[in-house]
């Protein structure tokens, strides 16, 4: 039987974590679940990890958006849908996704449409477009990014 974690045992491991990498607030919870922890010391182990800065849900919002958007190459629908399944409140959100550049964002999908354009095989391009839009819509690209996009690059399609 393993031995259960103590309250200064469980902050220290969750602060030594949040000094190596970004972390919210509902993963520490869902760790201090784990581990057993009462609900008392969660909420002080919580408070005290707020307090000292290691955990910011708004700076973790942040740096998420930006990871997701320039290296996983994500949209915002699928970013809106990670940052609500990590309970991050729905003003951080707002407040975060209305700061992203939105060139930058269009740039990402440009680049994303350019490159699996050469792997796609259609007979038309109705049918060319319908994959590519699919394929955005996939990554959480909005319609009206992804059609933008499109416009952008009709030339390429002749």
């Amino acid at each position: 039987m393993k031995r259960q974690l103590t309250e200064s045992e469980a902050l220290q491991r969750l602060a030594a974590m949040c000094a190596a990498g970004e972390h919210c607030a509902y993963e520490m919870k869902e760790k201090l679940d784990k581990w057993e922890i009462d609900a008392a010391a969660q909420e002080r182990i919580l408070a005290h990890l707020k307090e000292e800065k290691y955990v910011d849900d708004e700076r973790f919002c942040r740096i998420f958006v930006r990871e997701k958007i320039k290296y996983s190459k994500w949209g915002s629908r699928k970013i809106e849908q990670a940052l609500y399944q990590k309970h991050i409140d729905k003003d951080i959100r707002a407040r975060v996704m209305a700061e992203v550049d939105m060139q930058e964002y269009a740039d990402v999908l440009a680049a994303l449409l350019k490159s699996k354009r050469k792997s796609v095989k259609a007979a038309s391009l109705y049918e060319l477009n319908g994959k590519l839009i699919r394929f955005a819509m996939s990554r959480g690209f909005t319609m009206d990014v992804i059609r933008e996009c499109l416009e952008c690059d009709g030339e390429d399609y002749e």
